[in-house]
């Protein structure tokens, strides 16, 4: 006998394991299959060195899911971005849009964890450690799954078990991939400065470099996208001369650096599955159905957001009513994965703008950004779409 639940949900990073725990509090059954509980690692400056930007959005979210008071989040209220290669820049300030912050940064490590200990505490979770997904059958009688030692079924099946999905891989789905060149090297730095809750963002020649803000004042989180042999000649280098390196490359924005600690580097493409919905019962959400360059942090708010829609939507099916029949989530499909079109294709375009070395486009490129930044209007309403405020964010 197949042992069964409401929802199985596979993958509890980050965007699974808050959406598992949204689902349970919605008062449905949740299975959540997973490879190891996580475990934390910190470095040199006792911090996780992988670090994400949380938007307000996402931020309310992990509010109502009550993470976040256990959380050290460091708020950043103004961002600075610039090119190698121009005069004009631009400045994003809490101000703006009429806020004390534009976002958080906080440790990756750290809050899957909170959203582990949640879950531990949540009534109708059940998790499943470290059992290898096999089969995944979606109809609209159901779903069915089986592992290497058991078999399961279920009304719906989420699969959120990032880019490289295994259920994506067992349905089918079809996947767009656009290879963006770049590898990202991830660390924390110590500089002589404080950040003071700014971030900043050069865009250089070979790739974007982000100095972000931590809940230490003189600690900032570094992602450089930059060709895989850059990325791992700068990985190898000593902590001294890599230092100087990305002191040089920032323009010494925040003073000398002083140390480094760990390097991490991992390859970047964008990616976007064809269908969200791609078999009855089955829904791909998160680095599962789309990946983003990180270039402006919005990867996982992205994800985020689909844990948002995916909740409301759930709240409107009565808890009598199959949550996996045919034609509930054609729509929600749809328009995670029109969202999805529009978020890849921006940080495609910035990359692209910012890539052309011709001095015609380059003296384009500064007149515009210059222009940007002069006209408040236009500003605030692309910085309420980035932090998942505004009218469109909302609606999709």
């Amino acid at each position: 006998m197949a042992e069964s639940c409401d929802v199985v949900v596979v993958g509890a990073g980050l965007v699974g394991a808050a959406a598992a725990l949204g689902i349970a509090r919605s008062g449905r059954t949740v299975m959540l299959f997973e490879r190891d509980r996580p475990v934390t690692q910190s470095g040199r400056f006792g911090m996780d060195i992988r670090n994400v930007a949380v938007s307000p959005a996402s931020q309310k979210l992990l509010v109502d899911l009550g993470v976040w008071d256990g959380l050290q989040a460091a708020a950043f209220s103004g961002m600075q971005v610039w090119e190698e290669q121009g005069t004009a820049s631009i400045e994003f300030t809490a101000a703006t849009v009429a806020r004390s912050e534009l976002g958080w940064i906080v440790e990756n490590g750290p809050t899957v964890d909170a959203l582990w200990q949640a879950l531990d505490k949540q009534d109708g979770v059940s998790l499943r450690l470290g059992e290898s997904l096999e089969v995944v059958s979606g109809s609209t009688a159901g779903v069915r799954l089986q592992t290497s030692t058991a078999e399961y079924s279920a009304q719906l099946l989420i699969g959120i078990d990032g880019a490289r999905s295994k259920v994506r891989e067992l349905v089918g789905a079809e996947l767009d991939v656009k290879p963006t060149g770049h590898h990202a090297l991830a660390t924390l730095i110590e500089t002589e400065l404080p950040h003071a809750g700014v971030a900043f963002q050069k865009f250089l020649l070979d790739g974007p470099l982000a100095l972000l803000p931590t809940c230490q004042p003189n600690v900032s989180a570094v992602v450089w996208s930059q060709n895989e042999a850059s990325a791992r000649a700068r990985q190898s280098l000593a902590g001294d001369a890599f230092c100087d390196e990305i002191g040089a490359a920032s323009e010494y924005k925040l003073g000398k650096v002083r140390c480094v600690d760990e390097r991490a580097v991992f390859p970047l493409a964008q990616q976007l599955v064809k269908h969200f919905n791609p078999v009855p019962g089955v829904l791909l959400l998160g680095d599962a159905a789309h990946v983003l360059h990180p270039l402006a942090g919005l990867g996982v708010n992205v994800g985020f957001e689909d844990v948002r829609a995916l909740l409301r939507r759930l709240a409107m099916i009565p808890l009598d009513v199959d949550a996996g029949q045919a034609g509930l989530w054609r729509s929600f499909a749809r328009q995670r994965r029109t969202r999805s079109q529009i978020m890849l294709g921006l940080m495609a375009g910035f990359r692209s703008v910012y890539a052309q070395n011709d001095p015609l486009l380059q003296w384009a490129r500064n007149v515009g950004v210059g222009w940007l930044n002069r006209t408040p209007a236009i500003k605030r309403q692309l910085m309420k779409e980035a932090l998942g405020l505004g009218p469109l964010a909302q609606r999709l």
